[in-house]
């Protein structure tokens, strides 16, 4: 049990925490193209269905690829904002609506999930003998914020939270299914419309293995728990998860799709991404490299506070709700990781959620060493991020100092300034904004106890909108296909009715199908072979028995491996 005074857990002000949140969230979504890899598939797919007919909606896929693309909710949600937006803003900033909803919906799931688990009796600090203890509803909301505060300030998140990726629709769908199991130690019913939700949002956004990883660790965490949960919240849940995961195969059923349009959809749905049986040695090294960063400083809090719980109260600490439940989910998702082919950024998101709710538990024991390490480093490394961005920013635009343009120059060929006084004003705004959190936090000392997280989180969303102002032009035009199009479109004969894509990857052919209009196919009968590569091209000739002859030859000014290639198929 902590000691805590009432004046130690005043809630941040309504207007800074909503700010935070929606600054962090809305910055880098519009006014940009979709960046390669995994933006420009889920663009590809999303932009295939809004300008495909209603059976592509069936079975999600790339234009010109008859593949499925797996589960199909990001895709439809990214659709629909194209058809009833796109007019408006733009197809890219439309299918971005679906990260923003995607982002929002875990950021108040997170944040409601900490609230009610902060207001539990088993958590609430020692009581003075002439009172001055935090209520608890003060308690649970400082919780709360702090939790929203420690996912906002997750480095790993910045980007990867920006994107159309079926992995934003699973942060929801998992944040949802936490604040569900939680929302049900108190009203059964509706907790467990809740957890079904989220389970819908998972098994229609993921692949099995993840669906399945997270349904166990729930029922185990249920199991275990000291609470435990009524059995109308397990009827509801199974009710609604059961329903709304097989919506889609009886949409199958309701048009006629064909049997073997269905067994493609059915191995996509439970391979994509691909999973092994046993533990994979590259995603093992990828966690063991990656993950201390991305999910700074989320993993230390989190340690922390299992540390504390575990060891100052009973043997049995563990299976408190605060504890047992986010720790089950935690333990699903470094599973299903470490099971992953090749897993990368984009799969560590779905272990920061219940990461935050375990980080937010140490605020009312970290002592002050540990909050004056995380302060003086967060603002340590993000001034001089920001700093850098400046410098850099203020070469590329003036020329000086020369060695610091020229490397830029170098590293972005043919890249020209676009200068941006709407941009420089917002730069302008939330650097200040950063250098009086900064004073505020070092002159007041406040005893609030977030005050080690407003540096922390203050210093991503710094650092993201200062990246997506004064350096989107340049990020965008590394990242993009646009300008490769471009050239593809005036190589390409005028006279071209098919140009096979088979040997192109879903990046480039997501891009090149919205950006040129070309006659694009998966079809190895085309007079004309679009490649990424020199081995694919070569690979094509000998399979096929054909001679090939290159018509032309570029890559993206930052990718300097990537060759893209087009060939003419010379008849026999």
């Amino acid at each position: 049990m902590v000691k805590l005074t009432a004046a130690a857990t005043a809630s941040i002000p309504r207007i800074v925490i909503f700010a935070l949140t929606i600054v962090y969230g809305l910055a880098g979504l519009f006014g940009r193209d979709p960046w390669k890899n995994e933006d420009s598939i889920g663009f590809g797919v999303m932009w295939h269905l809004h300008t495909g007919s209603w059976q592509d909606w069936l079975i999600p896929s790339l234009s010109g690829r008859e593949q499925s693309m797996g589960a199909p909710l990001p895709y439809w949600l990214g659709a629909s904002f194209m058809d009833l937006f796109g007019s408006w803003i733009g197809d890219t900033n439309a299918a971005r609506l679906y990260s923003a909803l995607c982002f929002f919906g875990a950021a108040i799931a997170i944040w409601y999930a900490c609230y009610l688990l902060g207001r539990r009796k088993e958590v609430q600090p020692m009581s003075f003998a002439l009172g001055g203890q935090p209520n608890t509803r003060d308690y649970g909301m400082t919780l709360a914020d702090g939790a929203l505060l420690i996912f906002l300030a997750c480095v790993g998140l910045a980007q990867r939270t920006h994107e159309t990726t079926p992995m934003m629709a699973q942060l929801m769908g998992l944040s949802i299914v936490m604040y569900g199991t939680i929302r049900g130690l108190d009203k059964p019913w509706q907790g467990g419309a809740w957890t079904g939700f989220g389970l819908v949002l998972l098994g229609l956004s993921s692949n099995w293995a993840l669906t399945a990883l997270i349904a166990i660790a729930i029922a185990s965490a249920v199991f275990f728990c000291k609470v435990k949960l009524q059995v109308q919240w397990t009827l509801s849940s199974l009710a609604i998860a059961i329903v709304g995961i097989g919506i889609w195969p009886m949409l199958w059923q309701l048009f006629a799709v064909s049997p073997s349009a269905q067994e493609l959809a059915l191995q996509a749905w439970a391979q994509t991404p691909p999973m092994h049986r046993y533990i994979a040695w590259n995603s093992l090294q990828f966690m063991g490299v990656n993950f201390w960063a991305y999910a700074w400083p989320v993993w230390p809090l989190a340690l922390v506070s299992l540390a504390h719980w575990v060891r100052h109260e009973d043997a049995g600490a563990w299976r408190a709700p605060h504890l047992c439940i986010p720790l089950g989910l935690l333990l699903a998702g470094l599973v299903y990781v470490l099971f992953r082919v090749n897993a990368n950024e984009h799969d560590l998101i779905i272990l920061i959620p219940p990461m935050a709710i375990l980080a937010a538990f140490s605020l009312p024991i970290l002592r002050r060493s540990v909050i004056s390490f995380i302060d003086w480093f967060a603002m340590l490394s993000f001034t001089i991020i920001a700093v850098a961005i400046w410098l850099i920013w203020f070469a590329k635009t003036t020329g000086i100092p020369a060695s610091t343009a020229n490397n830029v120059a170098r590293y972005i060929p043919g890249f020209e300034v676009q200068f941006s006084w709407i941009t420089l004003v917002i730069a302008l705004g939330i650097t200040f904004l950063w250098l009086w959190v900064v004073q505020w936090r070092t002159s007041r000392a406040p005893k609030v106890i977030w005050r080690c997280l407003i540096i922390s989180a203050s210093g991503t969303t710094l650092m993201w909108v200062l990246l997506m102002t004064l350096w989107l032009p340049t990020i965008n035009y590394a990242k993009t296909y646009r300008f490769v199009a471009e050239r593809l479109v005036q190589a390409a004969p005028a006279n071209a009715t098919c140009i096979d894509t088979s040997n192109l990857g879903p990046a480039q052919l997501a891009s090149f199908s919205y950006f040129t209009r070309l006659p694009l196919a998966d079809n190895p009968t085309c007079p004309y072979v679009l490649t990424h590569n020199a081995s694919t091209a070569s690979a094509f000739s000998a399979l096929h028995d054909k001679k090939l002859k290159l018509l032309w030859e570029d890559r993206r000014a930052a990718d300097r491996d990537e060759r893209l290639r087009l060939y003419e198929v010379i008849p026999e």
